[in-house]
């Protein structure tokens, strides 16, 4: 393998790897120190299967099956643990705009990391591109790491000290979204999350305001909300940023332990075919 800096040296495009092959041990391993130095990988011209996405996605841990396992929404899909991020509808037709599943999954055009509302050590998450519209789309990934290092000193004191409570569906509820029954809230209760911690390869230290928290403890909830906003402006700089315009065929993994994502607009006309898996950290 060959690994070309792009994105401020944050991420890395890869080469000299067919992901379509069961991945040797060795090769898997330094697929994850690749991980822990850049945080984003982009792989081109993969072209997975469903099938091959969910195992070489195996290779690097067991998946979590993320919000369906409270929403119970049914899938496209033949594997459960492959999470839908297209306009695609169940009977392979474009979205149609009010669809609830399309609304749900707009929710991913917001900074966040992959299930920090879940009680469970998530690690990597992996997007397959298979359609893409002409225009727009694009996903951006920022870094945690170089973003805690740059933190003025009295915004990183005030962080250092601060618990966050992440909330499944809390945004969900700022898009309008809030169909959810009590027995689906019930699933994924409140977790509380440091707001700086420390990766667990390198101990380098991060800064985490997902758009997932939705109260910070101590603080009212407009305090905390705006302390969230204050830290997600600066995260989400430019020199902090990679962004990816996809091609079909091209496949990214990234560290959420060390990066915040989002989607891009497009026009929710136009066919999109992403499909996502994450893993949870080995035991």
């Amino acid at each position: 393998m060959k690994f070309h800096t792009i994105g401020n040296n944050f991420a890395a495009e890869v080469s000299g790897i067919d992901l379509k092959q069961d991945l040797c041990a060795a090769t898997i391993k330094s697929v994850e120190e690749a991980l822990q130095r850049f945080g984003v990988l982009v792989f081109r011209k993969q072209g997975l299967s469903e099938a091959e996405q969910i195992r070489l996605a195996k290779a690097f841990g067991p998946l979590d099956g993320g919000l369906r396992k409270a929403t119970g929404a049914p899938s496209r899909f033949s594997h459960e643990a492959l999470i839908d991020i297209g306009n695609v509808a169940l009977d392979g037709e474009v979205s149609a705009k009010n669809d609830a599943r399309l609304l749900s999954r707009l929710a991913n055009q917001l900074w966040h990391s992959d299930s920090s509302f879940q009680n469970i050590p998530v690690a990597y998450s992996m997007l397959s591109a298979v359609v893409v519209p002409e225009h727009g789309g694009d996903t951006e990934w920022c870094d945690l790491r170089s973003a805690y290092e740059q933190l003025p000193d009295d915004l990183r004191q005030i962080a250092e000290t601060l618990v966050a409570v992440h909330s499944a569906f809390h945004s969900r509820r700022l898009l309008g979204d809030d169909q959810y029954t009590a027995d689906q809230l019930a699933k994924f209760p409140p977790v509380r999350r440091p707001l700086v911690y420390q990766h667990p390869f390198d101990g380098r230290k991060i800064v985490h305001p997902s758009v997932h928290i939705e109260s910070i403890d101590g603080m009212s909830v407009p305090e905390g909300r705006l302390l969230v906003a204050e830290l997600l402006e600066h995260v989400t700089q430019a020199a902090f940023v990679y962004r990816h315009s996809w091609q079909a065929g091209d496949y990214v993994m990234w560290d959420n332990r060390s990066t915040l994502h989002r989607g891009r607009r497009y026009d929710l006309q136009d066919r999109r075919d992403l499909r996502r898996t994450t893993t949870v950290e080995r035991h």
